[in-house]
């Protein structure tokens, strides 16, 4: 896959595993668009990296995914990458959380919803560009999932599952949909307490880089490699494994 000349949308591109992206695509010669729910985390992007373009918008809005689409279409219709990236999560008991629903239908919004509906919404625009591609940000989870989590391992597992079926769907199409499977990172997303094993975003960006110019189209980060393998053949023990860290 060539990682320079292309125009490449980054969603929750603020923070994190985003920024780190846009931060190194940008350097390799690409048009980076990033878009977040914080207009202040969007302006420090932009104060760091001059000729970032951004836009303001919350992906669990129907409306603000229709608008988002629009943007790039009018702004920056050379667009050939989509990098579904941004998520959310509520680590709660779900039996005692009063507000559990909410929790949930923002999560199912953000973490499933919205990548399902930009993939459909920019797949013509992208297949008119050269080297176009889907990528979606998944998670080791899906293999054994975080019982603090209940809602987002459940999210995840759905956009895996989808994730599959479009590249088979799209197989003979000009587009190449690719899924990263990212293991736990030391990002803002763990509030202040990451589990031991995390890795830097520069370990997890890197990586997913180097793998995706080898051309791989399923790709599994740090220790997701160990955890698969573990969930195939003992499943129990790699629920158990994953919940004690």
């Amino acid at each position: 896959m060539k990682l320079n000349n292309n125009t490449i949308l980054i969603t929750g591109g603020s923070s994190g595993i985003g920024l780190e992206l846009a931060r190194r695509l940008h350097k390799q010669g690409n048009n980076i668009l990033i878009c977040g729910r914080s207009e202040e985390k969007l302006n420090n992007v932009k104060h760091e990296i001059p000729g970032i373009h951004d836009y303001p918008c919350d992906l669990s809005i129907k409306a603000h995914r229709q608008e988002l689409f629009q943007w790039v279409s009018d702004n920056h219709p050379s667009c050939n990458i989509l990098i579904n990236n941004a998520a959310t999560v509520h680590k709660t008991n779900f039996s005692e959380d009063s507000k559990m629903i909410e929790k949930a239908e923002n999560e199912v919004q953000t973490n499933l919803i919205a990548p399902i509906t930009l993939s459909k919404l920019f797949l013509p625009l992208l297949m008119k560009n050269e080297n176009a591609s889907i990528i979606n940000v998944t998670t080791g989870l899906i293999y054994a999932p975080r019982a603090a989590y209940p809602i987002y391992n459940a999210t995840k597992s759905g956009l895996h599952a989808f994730t599959q079926v479009l590249r088979h769907q799209l197989k003979n199409d000009p587009i190449r949909v690719i899924e990263v499977i990212m293991s736990a990172v030391d990002t803002p997303w763990h509030q202040g307490n990451p589990p031991k094993m995390a890795i830097s975003v520069e370990k997890a960006a890197a990586e997913m880089l180097n793998k995706l110019e080898k051309g791989q189209e399923v790709i599994k980060i740090a220790g997701v490699k160990i955890l698969y393998i573990l969930s195939r053949i003992a499943p129990a023990f790699a629920f158990r494994k994953i919940n004690q860290l």
